[in-house]
Parts: structure tokens; sequence; C-alpha cells
């Protein structure tokens, strides 16, 4: 009998996962455009394939995001010191086309910058991404003029980044198209898409996941170098892979795909380093010594103790923390009855490390939802920490305004803003408590339970396990020696299962 070493688990393409079917949520939801999809509906005859209708959604919804900002585009970024926070529009872009130097044509990590940052404190790729949106600003016109068109030719460059995150993430599991809709409606998505430019690093993340969901270790090790030449977070994803490759023995595809992280990273970063190195170096001296900021249990700390934590104490127990994460979530894979699914590892860690990070800026929501959405493709867990992260997002544009609006005091004040920063720990925390869960009993994972094994996992979709630590498990929690695709049991057919949509 083959095992499942040479047996590929999808031997045949089941059908598509309609959500109608399985989650109450989506089932209401649907109500909207007619109710679920009915048992005998046509499918796959029409143009409108899910991945499409998923990135029609996803731009539209972007653009309602655009809308959002129409305040501060209008006047509120250049006009009056709180004006842009109590519109909850603000974004870095237009305030940095100035400040870092784009707009007197200074070349990024090679000239120095006049003011406070010497050096523009971003990434290389990120860094290449602003200059390329100023090659593309009209010099004509005002200052405020120009940095209106920054914005909105970033934007532009942002909706492809975001389409992109559409398809990859549509993509990543083949039977689950339309769980990119959990994507394409998110709230927080749609609200921080422009405030900064980490859109580009999630959609270079998101790539490299569906490369890997296809068994292209080069290619995925080459995105994810890419997507942290973009950001420095992509690179922890490495951290769950080594251990589901260590359990799974699949240690080529592990090492390829880190030589192409290493590689693609080197050939963005050394050209810089060798001829701007102290430009270049200027995000990580930044990231070090940078103080405790928004969004952070660290902040709540710091603002209400007489004695705050220093910045070399947060540093150090901020890494250890993250190490600390790492382990618990090596643990987790080694002893869970079946060998975790790599996109909810990916969560996992990099929950970890937004959680315990010193700063958590309001678009670093966009670092989490691609890896939410395929590791907890529920809505009703979804939407739960959404309104969380909404709930933040207002919360810190409000901050602002009462500390920049003088003696008027407008908006929220510093223990408001507390409750606001618990409630988006509180919802990423729940989010990572059912992804564990899931983990442990795979059988309330709505993915194994739809019938597959690890759809984003690629080489270790179906493959047998090479190391357990077993005596740290119950025996009824044994895993088979040779696993394959595993009915867990499916979802009773909702009650409007019979109607059409």
């Amino acid at each position: 009998m083959p095992s499942a070493e040479t047996t590929p688990a999808r031997v045949r393409e089941p059908e598509t996962v309609r959500p109608t079917r399985e989650d109450e949520i989506a089932a209401a939801g649907s109500e909207l455009i007619g109710g679920p999809l009915g048992r005998r509906a046509l499918t796959g005859t029409s143009w409108w394939t899910p991945v499409r209708v998923v990135v029609l959604v996803a731009i539209g919804m972007f653009a309602l995001g655009l809308v959002q900002k129409a305040p501060c585009y209008d006047g509120a970024w250049f006009f009056g010191a709180s004006s842009q926070y109590t519109h909850a529009c603000y974004s870095d872009i237009p305030h940095l086309y100035q400040g870092r130097g784009f707009a007197d044509g200074l070349v990024p990590y090679f000239d120095k910058l006049p003011g406070d940052m010497d050096y523009l404190e971003y990434p290389v790729l990120t860094g290449v991404f602003m200059e390329v949106a100023s090659w593309l600003t009209p010099g004509s016109g005002g200052i405020q003029h120009q940095e209106q068109w920054y914005w909105f030719v970033n934007a532009g460059m942002l909706m492809v980044c975001a389409a992109v995150i559409a398809v990859c993430v549509s993509r990543t599991h083949r039977r689950r198209p339309w769980d990119g809709l959990l994507l394409a409606l998110a709230p927080a998505f749609a609200l921080t898409a422009t405030i900064n430019w980490d859109l580009l690093a999630v959609a270079l993340t998101a790539a490299a996941m569906l490369m890997w969901s296809r068994g292209r270790a080069v290619a995925f090790g080459v995105l994810l170098g890419l997507a942290t030449a973009a950001k420095l977070y992509p690179l922890v994803l490495l951290g769950p892979l080594l251990v589901l490759c260590w359990r799974a023995g699949k240690w080529r595809a592990f090492f390829q795909a880190v030589g192409g992280a290493a590689g693609a990273w080197l050939v963005v970063n050394v050209p810089v380093m060798l001829f701007a190195f102290e430009g270049w170096s200027k995000f990580y001296t930044f990231s070090h010594d940078r103080g405790i900021d928004f969004g952070s249990f660290w902040l709540i700390w710091s603002q209400n103790s007489s004695n705050p934590p220093s910045i070399d104490f947060v540093n150090t127990t901020a890494s250890a923390l993250v190490v600390l994460s790492f382990l618990g979530i090596a643990a987790l894979t080694f002893t869970a009855p079946r060998r975790p699914r790599f996109a909810q590892l990916a969560f996992l860690m990099v929950a970890a490390f937004i959680l315990t990070n010193k700063v958590y800026s309001p678009q670093y929501v966009l670092w989490l939802v691609p890896l939410a959405v395929l590791a907890r493709p529920k809505w009703r867990d979804f939407l739960i920490w959404q309104a969380c992260e909404v709930a933040y997002f207002l919360g810190i544009w409000f901050y602002l305004a009462y500390t920049t609006s003088g003696d008027a005091h407008k908006g929220l004040p510093t223990e408001g803003y507390h409750w606001a920063i618990a409630l988006h720990l509180l919802g990423t925390l729940y989010l990572c408590a059912v992804v564990v869960r899931d983990i442990l009993r795979p059988e309330r994972d709505v993915v194994r339970r739809a019938g597959d094994d690890d759809p984003s996992g690629g080489v270790l979709d179906g493959a047998a396990d090479h190391f357990i630590l077993r005596g740290l498990r119950h025996p009824e929690q044994e895993a088979p020696e040779e696993p394959s695709r595993t009915d867990w049991g499916g979802p009773e057919p909702l009650p409007h299962e019979g109607r059409s949509l």
C-alpha cells in the first residue's frame, strides 16, 4: 500500500466549500443577495468566479476606505492641529512626502535629511516603493497640491497590492476561495490600508503563502525575502515553518525556502549596505532606540507607573517574550494530535510578535488579516476580532485629538485610550485562543472539518509525521503513521440549504 509520502492528498479535486452551507453568519449575510447557494445551483459556468468576485469586493471596500479619508484630503492634513484625528483619517503618506525629502528630490538612504530624522527610517524595498511614487507625483503646484497627489499615487499603487492580497488569499486554499470575502469585507483592512506602506509587505507575504501552498519552496523563499526587505515581520514565518518541516521531515523544502529568502533579501539590501550603510541601518537603529509608543501594553504600564520601564528593559523583555512564544508554538506543534496547519502557526507567531511589541500602529492589523482568514475562516470569530480592531482604530485617533486640542480636550482621555488598547489586545488574544483550540481539537477546525489536511501547507499537506514528542501526549492523541485526507465529520446543513441564490 503506498504511503502518504508518495500518494498526494488531493488525488481528485473535491467540490468547492460553500460557506453559506457551513457558517451561520455567512448564511444570514447572504440573505442580502438572495440567500445561500442552493443544492442544485449550477456553478463553474459564469465569468463571476469566486476569485474575481472577491477581488472586486476588495477593490470596492478599498475605495470606501479612500472616501473615508476625504475630509483629510480636502484640508485636515494641512490645517488644524487635531482635525485629522477628529475625522479619523490620518495618514503618514502626505506628511512624509516633504518630511523625508521626496519633495526636494533627495535620494533615500544616500542623502541626509534636515531635521530630527537624518535618514529614511523604512526598509529598503519600502523606500523604493516610496521613491517610485514620488517619481509619479507631479512636481507642479504648491506643496499641498503635491502632497495630495503623492497620497493619491500611493493609494493607487497600494490598491494593486490589495488586489494581489485578495487573489492570493482566495487561491491559497483551493477548495475555499469564498473565504477571501472575509478579507475583502474586513472593515479594519479598508480603514488602515492607506495609513502607511504596509500593504506592500503584506502582498509579498500573501504571494509567498500561495507559492508554499503549491509546493514551490524556492519561490516562497524569494517572495518572503522580498517581504522582509519591505517590513521585518514576515521573517517570523520561518519559525513556524521550521517546526512543521521538522515534524514532517521536510528539511529539503525548508532549506530551499531559507536559501531563497536569504538570497532575495541580500539582493535588495547589499547594494545600499555597501554604498550607504548609515542610511541603510537607520531602520534598525530607529527600531531599537524607539521609545514605548502607541497601542502596546507597555504604554499602559508606562503611563500608569511612577517608575516606567526603560527602553533597554522593554527591548530585552519583548525579545524574550517572542522567543518564549516561539518555543510555545514549537511545543504545540510537536504535541498536537495532528500536525498544525501552516497558516495557523503563522498567524500565532505574527500575533505574538504584535502583542509583545513596544508599539502597535493601527495599520499593523493588515499583517494579521490574511493570516487570520487562512487560520480561522469563521465569520463569527473574525468579526468579533475586527470589531475590537475598529474600536482601537477610533480610539487612537480620538486620543490624539484629545492630546492635540489643548484646553478644549476634544476626544478620548488617557484612561479611555487604555481601554481601547486593552480591547485590541483581548480581541487578538481571543482569536489566538480559538486557533489554539482548533489545533488541539482538529474536529473544531472548519478547514479540516471540510475534509482537508493542510491546504496551505504545500509539501506538508498529507505528509507523514517523522518527529513527535510522544511522551508529552496522551495515547488517544497519537497521530496515524500515514495520515491522509481526514473526514472530521462535516457540519449539519443549515436550514437555508435548499434555497437558491
